[in-house]
């Protein structure tokens, strides 16, 4: 795999090959957008173009220092990523760790890298890292890591990758090289999920759709949830202001984890999107389209002011879950106490 193996990108791409071209490559990068659209993978072409002896300045793919790099294992390229990472990604096991792996980029985590960068290369005269999930690195790990982009070391090139660029402090943001990537085309994602998955046409579409763009989101979507999503729909639909007991039963069985409630509201943005969809009378871009007569029903009755409020409090309460560690079941709680009781 190499910087041409990435599809789906190509002002970014353009951007970094031209870079490598030019001899232009900056010092550090910040590679930003949703998660699972290639950025990672541009990451890794981008670190075997830097040190490829056979192909430099692009990169073979098949030279023991690219194999080596794809896999973890090159000694100028270093990865670093939160422990809950490594663990869910088979790098280490839990009993390797003292309580639960940390979801944080730690302080000393950004110290061994400065002190493994402030080395000489052991194979190639360049060194680069990788910051996996760099939006993850707590504050104190932030500014020391500002010590290394402010001084960096000869011959090294940082690259940062990041799903939530604006948890990263600007003085961070301001000092890397931004590439941007975007939400990967439908009918790509849909391709490779069906042919990887071996699902037919119309729900590998409806799993690309429902990703928003994100290939990774795709292939790990449950077929199951995908045709458990109408029921989800449609009770979150009938719930009401005066049905208290039935706000809080569709927060308890959506809310028993982390994970659950937030492919929930997931879920509910997107169908929140194909209602102002159906109000502006543009059915054709709806992921649910088979509920486009509830979508149009929903969209009758509701302003589009109600609208921004209700995709303002979903994706609060998905930040609540996803950063803040907000107990999920209680924050689909206020959620629904906040849409359905107080004015949706």
């Amino acid at each position: 795999m190499t910087l041409a193996s990435v599809q789906g990108q190509p002002r970014a791409m353009d951007a970094l090959q031209s870079a490598l071209r030019t001899g232009s490559v900056h010092h550090a990068y910040l590679f930003a957008g949703p998660e699972g659209v290639g950025k990672e993978l541009a990451a890794v072409g981008l670190a075997q173009a830097l040190t490829c002896p056979e192909a430099p300045e692009v990169g073979c793919g098949k030279c023991t220092s690219c194999v080596r790099i794809a896999k973890g294992l090159h000694p100028d390229v270093t990865y670093v990523m939160p422990d809950d990472e490594r663990v869910s990604r088979g790098l280490a096991g839990r009993s390797d760790f003292t309580g639960t792996p940390s979801r944080e980029l730690r302080v000393e985590q950004i110290r061994q890298l400065q002190e493994r960068l402030a080395l000489r290369g052991l194979e190639s005269k360049r060194k680069v890292a990788i910051i996996v999930s760099a939006e993850q690195m707590n504050v104190q790990a932030q500014n020391a890591f500002l010590k290394t982009l402010e001084e960096p070391p000869s011959e090294t090139t940082l690259i940062l990758v990041a799903s939530a660029m604006d948890r990263l402090l600007p003085t961070i943001r301001s000092r890397c090289s931004k590439v941007h990537f975007a939400p990967l085309p439908v009918e790509l994602v849909a391709d490779h999920v069906r042919q990887e998955r071996k699902l037919d046409a119309d729900t590998a579409t409806l799993a690309a759709v429902m990703s928003g763009g994100s290939l990774g989101r795709a292939l790990a979507l449950d077929v199951k949830a995908l045709a458990r999503r109408k029921d989800v729909i449609t009770a979150f639909e009938a719930l009401r202001g005066n049905d208290i007991p039935g706000l809080l039963r569709f927060a308890e069985g959506h809310g028993g984890s982390r994970e659950d409630a937030d492919a929930t509201l997931e879920l509910l943005l997107l169908w929140t999107r194909d209602v102002a969809l159906a109000k502006a009378e543009a059915e054709a871009g709806m992921a649910n389209r088979d509920l486009k007569a509830l979508a149009a029903e929903v969209a009758n009755r509701t302003s589009e002011a109600a609208l921004h409020r209700r995709n303002a409090l979903l994706e609060s309460a998905r930040v609540a879950i996803g950063t803040r560690n907000g107990a999920p079941r209680l924050q689909l709680e206020r959620l629904l106490i906040e849409l359905c009781v107080e004015g949706r």
